[in-house]
C-alpha cells in the first residue's frame, strides 16, 4: 500500500495547487491548499511504508488522515446547502472539496480492504 498512498498523495496536491492557483486573484486564499497538505501528510506515510518496521504505524496513520480529510473537505458544498446558495460545480474551492473528498474514502476504502486482507494472511499463516 505504500504505491498507492504516495498516488493518492500526489493526487491530493495536485489538487491542492491546482484549487489555489485556479482562485479569484482578488479573493486569493491559502486554504485553498489544504488538500495538498494533507498529500504531503500522506506522502510523509507512504515513504515510511517502504520500512518494513514501520509499515503497520504508517498505514494506520495515512488511513485516519485521509479518512479526516474525506470527512472534512465536503465542508464549503455542505456550507452553501445549509446557507440555501447554489452549488456551482465549476467554481474551484467546490470542485476542490468534491475532489478531495472522492480521492480520501477511495483511499479508505483501499486501505480497509488491504488492511483485512493482512489480517486474512496472518491468520492462515498461523494456522500452517
Amino acid at each position: 500500500m505504500a504505491v498507492p498512498t504516495l498516488i493518492t498523495a500526489v493526487l491530493l496536491i495536485c489538487v491542492g495547487v491546482m484549487g489555489y492557483v485556479n482562485q479569484d486573484p482578488d479573493k486569493m486564499s491559502p486554504t485553498a491548499l489544504i488538500p495538498a497538505f494533507f498529500g504531503g501528510a500522506l506522502a510523509i506515510c507512504g515513504l515510511l511504508a517502504f520500512k518494513d518496521g514501520m509499515r503497520k504505524h504508517a498505514m494506520h496513520a495515512a488511513a485516519a488522515i485521509a479518512l479526516l480529510g474525506g470527512l472534512g473537505a465536503p465542508y464549503p458544498i455542505i456550507k452553501r446547502v445549509v446557507k440555501g446558495t447554489d452549488v456551482n460545480f465549476s467554481e474551484p474551492a467546490v470542485v476542490s472539496a468534491a475532489l478531495t473528498t472522492v480521492i480520501c474514502f477511495i483511499f479508505v476504502g483501499l486501505c480497509v480492504n488491504s488492511f483485512i486482507q493482512a489480517k486474512k494472511a496472518r491468520r492462515a499463516a498461523a494456522k500452517s
